[in-house]
């Protein structure tokens, strides 16, 4: 279903959340859950929280003009589709969306990336690693430099600088934060006719073992809460996880807005 950072947006947008923005729905999300739906006219009495979670989505997504259905919190074929066009949908919105207006506005959105970036594999430098990294497809092998397009290094230093100064190295090896699943890689996106953002080097993939595309935050390693520092550090210089913003493909971090 929807992501928290985004249930936990339009909870804040209606006026019934003033919590942080962190993904974890705790006591406050909740409470903010129950004076939504209670504004929205759903009679949630005898829900479970789980239940209730889900009654609010479908008030986000049908105030989004995609019908989900009756808003009696169980996800049905019409709560499915719906949900799906409101993914695509996001896929469009502009960078004053409450969707993306979280992120630093440091990079274009990906239809803008030609023109920011230019060709793709051009300006591409070695970014020096502050941890030793090793490759995810070979762990016998260790790396001390990634290829990144110049426009991007400077931030990923320094966001890798700030993961080396949280985590401590065997912290870094447990939670995979060294299993380099690859950045430069001119090619289409999967299922696609456009460009990859790993064309430009502006993408870096992390851990793709224990991270798959389709995987969700229930199984996500990088969905854990001893994680996210760690996309924390990347989302202060305005790199995007997609696990975060769209809840699949938890590997890959981005310069560059949907």
């Amino acid at each position: 279903m929807i992501d928290n950072r985004s249930i936990q947006r339009a909870l804040a947008a209606a006026g019934h959340y003033a919590g942080a923005i962190d993904g974890l729905i705790g006591p406050q999300s909740r409470a903010a859950v129950r004076a939504g739906l209670q504004v929205a006219g759903v009679v949630y009495l005898g829900w479970d929280e789980d239940r209730q979670l889900v009654a609010w989505q479908q008030v986000m997504l049908k105030r989004a003009g995609f019908d989900p259905g009756p808003l009696d919190g169980l996800i049905g074929p019409s709560t499915r589709f719906a949900l799906e066009g409101w993914q695509n949908g996001l896929r469009e919105v502009t960078p004053s969306d409450p969707e993306i207006r979280h992120l630093p506005a440091a990079w274009p959105r990906q239809a803008d990336v030609p023109a920011f970036f230019g060709p793709v594999n051009s300006s591409q430098v070695r970014v020096p690693l502050p941890f030793p990294m090793r490759l995810a497809w070979d762990k016998t092998v260790v790396i001390r430099t990634i290829t990144l397009h110049a426009k991007v290094a400077p931030s990923a230093e320094r966001a890798l600088k700030r993961i080396a100064e949280i985590y401590r190295p065997a912290e870094i090896a447990r939670h995979g934060f060294d299993l380099f699943g690859g950045s430069l890689n001119v090619r289409k996106m999967r299922g696609g006719s456009a460009w990859s953002m790993h064309s430009w080097g502006i993408a870096i993939d992390i851990d793709p073992e224990r991270n798959q595309l389709r995987w969700g935050r229930d199984r996500a390693y990088l969905a854990r809460p001893e994680c996210r520092e760690f996309l924390d550090a990347w989302a202060a210089e305005g790199w995007l996880s997609l696990g975060r913003e769209r809840n699949y493909d938890w590997m890959h971090l981005q310069a560059a807005r949907l």
